[in-house]
C-alpha cells in the first residue's frame, strides 16, 4: 500500500492554490476549504509542487 494524498481542512485556509495546479486532484469543497477528489489524478511532481505552493502547508502525504 502506497501513500495517499490528504488535505488538513483544520489548516487549510482556502486559497485555491492546489486547486490551480492541480485541478485533476484537488477541488474545492465544504467551507470553500480544499478537498482531495482524485488522489491518483496526476503524477506525483504535480502533487509535491501543489504542497510546495500551499501557504499554510496543509497538504500531506499519509501512508
Amino acid at each position: 500500500m502506497g501513500r495517499t494524498v490528504v488535505v488538513d481542512v483544520d489548516l487549510c485556509i482556502g486559497c485555491e492554490a492546489c486547486v490551480e495546479e492541480c485541478p485533476d486532484v484537488f477541488s474545492m469543497g465544504p467551507g470553500d476549504l480544499a478537498q482531495v477528489i482524485n488522489p491518483e489524478g496526476a503524477d506525483e511532481k504535480c502533487i509535491e509542487s501543489a504542497m510546495e505552493m500551499c501557504p499554510v502547508n496543509c497538504i500531506i502525504w499519509e501512508d
